[in-house]
């Protein structure tokens, strides 16, 4: 079993940056897909970014792509979202999910943490 926690979100102006944290417990963590999610109210959950193997491989969806990174520490069990030139359309709530494909499709991330919100202005 996973558990997933999120940290770092908030309010931030347009052009702001903002880097989210999911620290990670569970024994089997090192063989699992870290992916990066959103959800605006009344929208689609949406797909942002996925890793493995400590960063080595990434997947980004292409309406971030250039302006969100994300890495990975396995020392610290923690994934990260650095998010750039934020908009007020990234508004939403980000959750992080651990799963076995490296993917942004939400379908093979059976373990998700509680979300975090991030408000830009």
């Amino acid at each position: 079993h996973v558990q997933l926690v999120e940290s770092g979100g908030g309010s931030v102006q347009a052009g702001g940056s903002l880097r989210l944290s999911c620290a990670s417990s569970g024994s089997i963590y090192g063989n699992l897909c870290m992916g990066w999610f959103r959800q605006a109210p009344g929208k689609e959950r949406e797909g942002l970014a996925a890793t493995v193997s400590g960063g080595v491989s990434t997947v980004y969806a292409v309406s971030v792509k250039g302006r969100f990174t994300i890495s990975q520490d396995n020392a610290k069990k923690t994934v990260y979202l650095q998010m750039t030139s934020l908009k007020p359309e990234d508004t939403a709530t980000y959750y992080c999910a651990a799963g076995l494909r490296l993917t942004v499709d939400a379908d093979y991330y059976p373990y998700w943490g509680q979300g975090t919100q991030v408000t830009v202005s």
